[in-house]
């Protein structure tokens, strides 16, 4: 039953070292813990567009900047015309955001009948999307007042980090300890503590320490040996020259392979297996009833339903369309305007982040379950006509 769930996300959990003691609910503890790790993850996937991605190339970049640009502003501006001046009026952030999972995940059950072109545009427009939610996150929704003295201590981690960048160091650990001192940090700085994930993710290195002659080369001659110290055995465990072997194999891989590159694989899983399901199950819980809609908060649904269903859409097409029209930018290859606007509806698909910004938005709980059930719908809602208009404008030629 729902109280028995409830329950379980109110449990205090944490530990105590001596004088120092952290504490929080299994609900904090996702949404504040867990969920630093998905921004991560977002923060890495930043990164590497904007290094190798599509916002490398200053004029391919412009169209999904716009875009963002338009589907965050539209949004705000039409939950604002329903709640401006009222005391719900700080959820102007809910409907800003796009969740990037579910809308790529539209458009991977759709295959084919979405050109690569506009696959690669919503995912560097939910990208710029959720880089500006996390810039609204950070000065607009801070948790309480701000502590300077976190801050600073926040800045020295950060410094360090950056430094390490610089040395090019390469051991993850190196990068994981500070991290978590930062994420601690910012926590008690006020500002959110997921944003610690986003600062540790600018700081991991793209770079690789060796490049691919030498790869090659080293690799190569590490085979030969394999094969010439072969001892018909079947199993290579009873070989201790093949198992050196393998291991120095091993360390080239990895000297080859940016850290980037090995934190984003193997976070892929757990993020979007454990996390993303642990933060949608503890936050969009939510007892639909008669009386959801009732009280008299319904402005925030109204303006949430406007915000991601009409905003999104009309925000992505015209700043798209604009900035075309303005030499700008250019449209994404074999891709019409039509196609361009059927992909505004996938971007007001808010779920994750939408939800995360609603938590913060408001402390009265109705408001707050009235911004879940009203995310909640408008997100299926919204996944059911987008999935509808990009089937129907895809081009038939494909």
């Amino acid at each position: 039953s729902l109280s028995h769930l409830e329950n379980i996300w109110n449990v205090e959990m944490g530990f105590e070292i001596g004088n120092f003691s952290l504490k929080m609910t299994f609900l904090k503890w996702i949404n504040d813990g867990l969920m630093a790790a998905f921004f991560f993850l977002v923060g890495l996937e930043i990164k590497r567009e904007l290094l190798v991605g599509e916002l490398a190339q200053p004029k391919k970049a412009m169209l999904p900047i716009f875009a963002a640009l338009g589907g965050m502003i539209f949004p705000a501006a039409i939950f604002t015309i329903f709640n401006g001046g009222t005391p719900t009026a700080n959820g102007w952030g809910i409907p800003m955001a796009t969740d990037i999972a579910f809308a790529m995940g539209v458009l991977a059950i759709l295959g084919k009948s979405c050109p690569t072109s506009l696959k690669v545009f919503l995912t560097a427009l939910a990208i710029v999307d959720d880089l500006g939610s996390i810039i609204v996150l950070a000065i607009f929704y801070p948790n309480h007042d701000i502590q300077g003295i976190f801050l600073l201590y926040a800045g020295i981690i950060t410094l360090i980090l950056f430094l390490f960048n610089r040395l090019q160091i390469r051991n993850p650990l190196l990068y994981i300890v500070p991290g978590l001192f930062l994420w601690y940090f910012v926590l008690q700085s006020g500002i959110h503590a997921t944003i610690a994930g986003v600062i540790i993710a600018a700081t991991i290195p793209a770079k690789t320490r060796i490049n691919e002659v030498r790869f090659y080369t080293t690799v190569q001659y590490y085979l030969n040996k394999f094969k010439e110290s072969s001892s018909g055995q079947v199993n290579v465990f009873s070989s201790p020259e093949q198992l050196s072997i393998l291991h120095k194999i091993n360390n080239r891989v990895d000297d080859i392979n940016p850290l980037i590159n090995r934190f984003q694989v193997a976070l892929h899983g757990p993020v979007n297996f454990i996390i993303m399901p642990l933060f949608a199950l503890a936050n969009a819980g939510v007892a639909f009833s008669g009386d959801t809609f009732a009280s008299g908060n319904i402005s925030i649904a109204i303006g949430i339903f406007f915000g991601l269903l009409l905003g999104k859409p009309i925000g992505i097409f015209f700043f798209s369309w604009l900035s075309v029209k303005l030499k700008i930018a250019k449209m994404p290859s074999n891709a019409s305007y039509k196609q361009l606007f059927a992909i505004g509806i996938v971007g007001g698909i808010g779920f994750t982040m939408s939800l995360f910004i609603d938590n913060l938005a408001f402390t009265d709980v109705e408001m707050i379950d009235m911004g879940k059930a009203a995310i909640l719908i408008t997100s299926m809602i919204a996944v059911v006509i987008g999935f509808i208009a990009v089937k129907i404008t895809a081009n038939k030629a494909e």
